[in-house]
């Protein structure tokens, strides 16, 4: 148990370190979200009650698109470098390592998008309830983005120009969690229960994490053989 744990650590703390290297590419989901979800305030007045009736689409959508950002090249940088066939020659089973690579992708990129959250959520003319309810809806969701992204990276890291077929793939595999992350907020903004909405985050969630990185390994076995 301690060397798989070991290992995954290493993968995370890799993932972590080469982002830092990088902070202008690692900056970049944060910066698109932000910039696209405040450019809805600027084509409506601030107390347009469409803009409030929108905001929970806006804000999901705006954080599906930001999880987009560089799935193309999630995998591809592991293939060319050989980094995937040591993976697989570990002892460690490739999918724990291929979680613990998609768990520091959540952290770089959906922790920076909870972060900024409260700002959009103001800026959206948000209620604080409802605010409430959008962070828990998207602590429980943009997991369920960044490991379906991530299988879809991993189906497509051997294709030569995967950069239009990896929406087609990976968007039928968010789209529930955009459909139950903007419903939470709808419901909690009519006064009605959030529990449904977010029960069914929390599935997903749970589907997510444990199949999810299976199926991704199995995927990059494939792009290897």
């Amino acid at each position: 148990m301690k060397s798989l744990l070991s290992a995954m650590w290493a993968v995370f703390a890799r993932e972590l370190r080469l982002a830092l290297r990088r902070p202008a590419e690692a900056a970049q989901p944060l910066v698109f979200y932000c910039v696209l979800a405040l450019l809805f305030p600027l084509g409506l007045a601030a107390q347009d009650a469409a803009l409030r009736e929108v905001a929970p689409a806006i804000v999901w959508v705006c954080a599906l698109l930001a999880a987009l950002l560089g799935i193309e090249r999630l995998f591809r940088g592991d293939v060319d470098d050989g980094t995937l066939e040591l993976w697989l020659l570990a002892a460690t089973p490739l999918a724990l390592l291929v979680a613990a690579k998609l768990a520091a992708q959540w952290l770089l990129i959906a922790l920076p998008l909870l972060i900024a959250a409260p700002i959009i959520a103001l800026a959206l003319n948000l209620d604080a309830g409802a605010a409430r309810v959008l962070l828990a809806s998207l602590l429980l969701g943009t997991p369920v983005l960044i490991f379906s992204g991530g299988f879809a990276a991993a189906l497509t890291v051997g294709a030569p120009r995967a950069g239009l077929l990896i929406p087609i793939l990976v968007l039928p595999l968010m789209c529930p969690a955009l459909i139950f992350g903007a419903g939470a907020v709808r419901a909690a903004q009519t006064g009605l229960s959030v529990q449904g909405p977010l029960y069914f985050l929390a599935a997903l969630l749970l589907i997510a994490v444990t199949l999810l990185p299976i199926a991704t390994a199995g995927a990059l076995r494939n792009a290897v053989d």
